[in-house]
């Protein structure tokens, strides 16, 4: 998947003007894309349309106009697009108060070693932003991407699940088949 470039991205009057008629069809696509694991993981499968969409309304919120600034956006972005062969996620977990998330959150500090994606017999690591990992604590939110083979790619339509083996999160899911259909776009 090619990255995004800066002249796809619009100015913040051309984005506002768009916008409300754009919302709803990335709400959909990223519905379509977002996969629960257990009760307190989410990934949310990126692509083209889901970064570009996130860089358009980082600029909105921050109210970036400056070319230079936009530009670091689009870059920083770009790493959330997978490459060849590739799935890529933002990885959401999720606590409902800030005292259980900070407890959770140190004792799943390992989860980097134990979630997989499994196809054709086969499993993926997840490989994790490193940089998003501290030594005592977890981050709640994670980039990790998934690289498959070409043969988990050739049975891709024949299932595939996410499995995360932690000794204190154990949890499967297996893919629907229109979630297959809709993560096989990203191999093409």
């Amino acid at each position: 998947m090619r990255p995004i470039e800066l002249s796809e991205i619009r100015n913040i009057a051309e984005y506002e003007a768009e916008r409300e008629s754009l919302r709803p069809a990335m709400i959909a696509l990223k519905n379509r894309r977002r996969i629960g694991v257990g009760p307190r993981l989410t990934f949310l499968f990126e692509n083209r349309e889901t970064v570009r969409y996130q860089i358009q309304e980082m600029m909105r919120v921050e109210r970036m106009v400056k070319p230079a600034d936009i530009a670091h956006e689009v870059k920083t972005y770009n790493e959330l697009i997978p490459a060849a062969g590739e799935l890529s996620a933002s990885l959401f977990i999720e606590y409902e108060s800030q005292r259980e998330r900070d407890v959770e959150l140190r004792r799943l500090l390992d989860l980097d070693r134990h979630i997989w994606l499994e196809a054709g017999g086969r499993r993926a690591p997840a490989v994790f932003d490193g940089r998003q990992i501290g030594g005592l604590r977890l981050s709640a939110v994670q980039y990790v991407k998934f690289r498959l083979t070409p043969a988990q790619i050739e049975t891709w339509s024949h299932g595939a699940k996410i499995v995360v083996d932690h000794l204190y999160y154990q949890a499967e899911r297996p893919l629907t088949e229109a979630e297959l259909g809709e993560l096989a776009a990203d191999f093409e």
